[in-house]
């Protein structure tokens, strides 16, 4: 399995990271055409560069009349109000039009609108407006967005089967944006960031912007140490500021995994509940299986001054766990989630279809190897057989077992 491990030791903004991208040995044509398909008179210039005496990659943004150099602030926060006035802030219906009037995949063009949905759910949580009223300043300039499409195109041109990230160097400081003055990291970032490991480090400038944090909340890594795995690629991508003694790059490897057949990374969400009647907890639980999650556990708990509660845990994939985040963010009376990674063992599955007195019933098979370790009647389908014919259901997945192991004694 292709897997991709981002080492943010200095933190991630859009422009670090196609140059990781880059650097790593993706081909600088699928930026360039993902960028003209914009038809916003940007292009892009691919320079070497040291950090710190590591060679990297520096992507550098044109806007069509000035060279957008951005450096690990959020889209140069420390711009004179004159320089400002080249960016142009957009609301999200806007956007998104340019984003699907483009000619980019579709895929790529379903990640680049998640990660602003994203940041405009956090600009309008912080705002307290509605998120089509959101109106982006410095994330909503070209460079900004171009960031972001060119990140998407080069996420699914990498063709990654599972990407990992370390824990996120906020950097330290403060930062002047387009609402004032505010320590790192700024409210959007911050936001954007719940629920994932930070932690704050030198050097005293901003490390994470809130492009980077909304391309990582789209990408839906899983947060862990680096994992397992055989190293093909590294890439280096420069940030802006070259601060003495601090390579400001973020590193990227891309590799396979050595993981043992039938290990995967899951994610666990779970919250605990007290407040909430229990009809809507049973229609989150279904609402999370619809998005995908791999399973829903209600468990009863006490809670506080004996209080009884539900122990709401939902197991979903990494790349699924952002959507299931804001469900049970929306939907529950909860004010938070806690949120980490847990590596499973899984059986190779499979499915059989026996023929009994009642009908034909698929077995669902367990196996590790040649050897079948566990083989269960579907439950659904012995239900309906046991309907049509009058009969309790333990008679019928009575039968689709026996049926099931005469057929296997007769290989």
């Amino acid at each position: 399995m292709r897997i991709a491990y981002l080492d943010c030791f200095a933190g991630i903004s859009g422009d670090m990271f196609l140059g990781a991208l880059l650097d790593a040995g993706l081909a600088p044509q699928v930026l360039h055409d993902a960028i003209a398909s914009l038809n916003l008179g940007a292009s892009l210039k691919i320079e070497k560069t040291d950090r710190s005496g590591i060679s990297s990659t520096r992507a550098l943004i044109f806007d069509g009349t000035q060279l957008a150099e951005k450096s690990n602030e959020p889209h140069t926060h420390e711009k004179k109000p004159e320089e400002k006035a080249h960016h142009h802030g957009r609301h999200l219906s806007s956007i998104r039009k340019i984003i699907q009037s483009s000619t980019l995949a579709d895929q790529v063009k379903q990640t680049a609108i998640r990660a602003f949905e994203l940041l405009g759910a956090s600009e309008a949580k912080i705002h307290n407006v509605d998120i089509e009223k959101i109106h982006f300043h410095e994330v909503g300039a070209i460079d900004a967005i171009v960031d972001i499409v060119a990140a998407s195109a080069g996420i699914h041109a990498l063709a990654v089967d599972q990407w990992f990230c370390s824990p996120l160097n906020l950097g330290g400081g403060s930062i002047d944006c387009a609402h004032g003055h505010f320590p790192v990291p700024a409210p959007a970032t911050a936001d954007l960031l719940r629920g994932l490991p930070t932690y704050s480090a030198d050097p005293q400038m901003e490390l994470v912007t809130p492009t980077g944090a909304a391309i990582l909340r789209a990408l839906a890594p899983t947060f862990s140490q680096p994992p397992v795995m055989r190293v093909h690629r590294i890439g280096y991508g420069a940030g802006g500021r070259n601060p003495k003694g601090f390579p400001n790059v973020l590193r990227l490897n891309i590799g396979e995994s050595t993981q043992a057949t039938g290990t995967n990374t899951v994610t666990v969400l779970e919250t605990a509940l007290d407040d909430l009647n229990p009809q809507i907890i049973a229609h989150v639980a279904e609402q999370a299986l619809q998005q995908g999650a791999l399973d829903v556990m209600l468990t009863p708990v006490v809670m506080k001054k004996g209080r009884p509660g539900t122990l709401l845990t939902v197991l979903c994939d990494p790349e699924k766990s952002s959507a299931i985040e804001r469900l049970l963010l929306r939907e529950t009376s909860t004010l938070g989630l806690r949120i980490h990674q847990q590596q499973r063992s899984c059986l190779d599955r499979s499915h059989h279809t026996v023929s009994t007195p009642y009908g034909e019933i698929r077995i669902k098979v367990g196996s590790h190897g040649q050897e079948v370790l566990n083989a269960n009647p579907e439950f659904e389908d012995c239900r309906a057989a046991a309907a049509a014919h009058n009969v309790p259901v333990k008679q019928v997945i009575q039968s689709a077992i026996a049926a099931y192991h005469s057929g296997r004694s007769n290989e």
